[in-house]
């Protein structure tokens, strides 16, 4: 049933609801609302009719489903004892997560190619967004140049907006369409999602979209990647000189102190952290924080050092995966991801289990495409077929 036409048409909005309307959706409530109909929805629906796909997606990659289900598990139990308002609502997102990482497996129909097409359209949407906000905010309201870019709609945290759009560059540069016209859209799409994260000034983003794309060749190993990440070199020198004194105007912003915080806090419950949802504050030299800045210290302060073993387990496992699938077109792009995503992460994220937000695009995002990497590796030239986005 899943393959039919108009199911994939479903899912196909689905997943561009979810990369685009972030962006577009007027309000986060429509965009929560669309994803209950377009992308939680159809999972559910369809999941029966693709077991046989989801049984390979256990067979294959049955580490990553334990650790998925060891720490929803420990969540649950953690809310035993957690001081979130309310223990129902953290279990609901459990659930959302789930469906979430079920939809895509069921969407692939193990294909990765229509993956692919679709998170290209995404990345072109995103570069779009991008264009609109920078003649927004500095066209239409006429801020100053050296003002912090803000995104549009939930993409308006200058730095988590940062990372949505620098991991919409990062999988567009390992996925290059096809076709003349689509090559020079990918060209300018690239530029304005780079645009978008320079003028951010969000230096964790800047740096982890640098090292991404650096480190592209250790697992790319062709010519155009190495000519990109010379290219990308090039670029950040003349970017830091130019904008020096903006981007060491705010010196580390207290994120050593906060760590530290956050490494006592750890401390004083390492077993069972504050619990699923727990409310805290980070203090650092008098000056209250509302998060750990760092998602990893972000799980150990809630679920203790058995959920931040589970959530390595799971993390760690997703780069194992795509390594194992490093000589095909989709399993390099989740590599570039994930190198993206765990930089990134350590400088700004902290949120694993709130409701889908941009943070999900280097938490959730990377793990949910992981699953349809047992599908590169069964045919390891179909990526390859697919670099236009439209369909042949």
């Amino acid at each position: 049933m899943q393959a039919s036409r108009w199911a994939q048409v479903w899912m196909i909005f689905g997943l561009l609801w979810f990369l685009l309307a972030i962006a577009f959706a007027p309000t986060n409530k429509i965009y929560q609302q669309g994803l209950t109909l377009f992308l939680w929805l159809p999972a559910m629906v369809f999941a029966w009719s693709a077991r046989e796909r989801l049984k390979e997606v256990w067979r294959e990659q049955r580490w990553m489903c334990l650790m998925i289900a060891a720490l929803a598990v420990w969540g649950a139990v953690s809310l035993s004892w957690t001081n979130a308002e309310d223990p129902s609502r953290e279990a609901k997102r459990l659930l959302y997560i789930g469906v979430f990482l079920l939809f895509f497996p069921v969407f692939a129909l193990g294909q990765t190619e229509r993956v692919i097409r679709v998170m290209q359209w995404g990345g072109f949407g995103l570069a779009l967004s991008s264009l609109v906000a920078i003649i927004k905010f500095y066209g239409v309201e006429h801020n100053a140049w050296y003002a912090r870019l803000e995104g549009l709609g939930q993409l308006s945290h200058p730095i988590l907006g940062a990372y949505v759009i620098g991991l919409a560059a990062v999988w567009l540069l390992h996925w290059l369409p096809r076709g003349r016209w689509m090559q020079v859209a990918w060209v300018v799409s690239i530029a304005l999602l780079g645009l978008f994260v320079v003028l951010s000034q969000s230096r964790g983003a800047a740096l982890a979209l640098l090292l991404t794309v650096v480190a592209m060749p250790a697992w790319c190993r062709d010519r155009r990647t190495a000519v990109i990440a010379i290219g990308a070199v090039i670029a950040a020198l003349a970017v830091f000189f130019a904008m020096q004194s903006l981007m060491l105007a705010r010196g580390v912003s207290y994120r050593p102190q906060i760590f530290m915080s956050a490494m006592q806090m750890i401390a004083e419950h390492p077993w069972t952290g504050l619990g699923l949802g727990g409310d805290y504050k980070v203090l650092a030299d008098g000056v209250y924080f509302d998060h750990a800045h760092n998602l990893f210290s972000h799980v150990a302060i809630e679920l203790g050092l058995p959920g931040l073993l589970l959530w390595c387990g799971l993390w760690f496992g997703v780069l194992w995966q795509a390594w194992k699938a490093r000589d095909t077109l989709y399993g390099k792009g989740i590599i570039g991801m994930w190198v993206f995503s765990f930089l990134a992460m350590q400088f700004d994220a902290a949120s694993l289990t709130g409701t889908p937000r941009a943070e999900w695009f280097i938490s959730w995002l990377p793990i949910a495409l992981a699953s349809v990497l047992v599908w590169a590796r069964a045919n390891p030239d179909a990526c390859d077929k697919v670099r236009v986005l439209p369909n042949q």
